[in-house]
């Protein structure tokens, strides 16, 4: 089982059960008897604790651990003592029974935080690394949610979403064209459309006035 609860969903509900989760290591606190990880993945942090009961093989695997390292941990969900209000899930803590490094990481560029310290040619330049970051992230969730509703008021209107071709047979306008060669007819070239304008053409003569 690869996971059996997201790093956002446990709550003081689930104390006591037993439960596996992946994500990425956002952070390590080693305070000598305890060590604390906090486990991120896109839905949100857990806070994953390793004390002296916990094995010798968890205690030499959380050794090796670094930053955005991936790993899956299963273990008892126990409240927490020292509870973070700033968390949904800081009323728990997950007691680590087992520890497994899926991915090791090398330090990443710049820290993978709200406030992060990497300018913008170096974020762009990992992307994948900063699409990681909850602001980042949130834009793209705000941009889908707003994308449905769009979608769902057209369709309660009677619009009908209709997906037009890349390409097309090259069309006598005024701008230059961006020409694609044809791989199964050589000598002869598609273009990318100039505006959606022949493809509205045809819904409307199809009787598709709402589109």
């Amino acid at each position: 089982m690869y996971r059996s609860h997201t790093c956002g969903e446990l709550r003081i509900a689930h104390v006591g059960s037993n439960v596996t989760l992946s994500g990425w290591v956002q952070r390590i606190r080693n305070l000598g008897a305890m060590t604390f990880i906090d486990l991120r993945d896109r839905y949100g942090i857990t806070q994953v604790v390793v004390d002296d009961s916990s094995s010798s093989d968890v205690k030499e695997v959380v050794k090796e651990l670094g930053r955005e390292y991936v790993i899956q941990i299963s273990g008892e969900v126990v409240e927490r003592a020292s509870k973070n209000s700033k968390l949904p899930t800081g009323d728990i803590e997950v007691k680590a029974k087992i520890v497994k490094i899926l991915n090791t990481s090398e330090i990443p560029p710049f820290t993978i935080e709200d406030e992060t310290d990497g300018g913008d040619e170096l974020r762009m330049k990992y992307r994948y690394l900063d699409l990681r970051r909850n602001p980042v992230k949130n834009a793209l969730l705000l941009r889908h949610r707003m994308a449905q509703e769009v979608r769902k008021y057209l369709d309660a209107q009677g619009f009908i979403e209709v997906e037009t071709p890349f390409l097309i047979k090259s069309t006598p306008e005024g701008a230059r064209d961006f020409v694609v060669p044809s791989r199964m007819h050589p000598g002869e070239f598609y273009a990318l459309p100039q505006s959606p304008q022949t493809f509205k053409q045809l819904l409307m003569v199809a009787g598709f006035d709402k589109y």
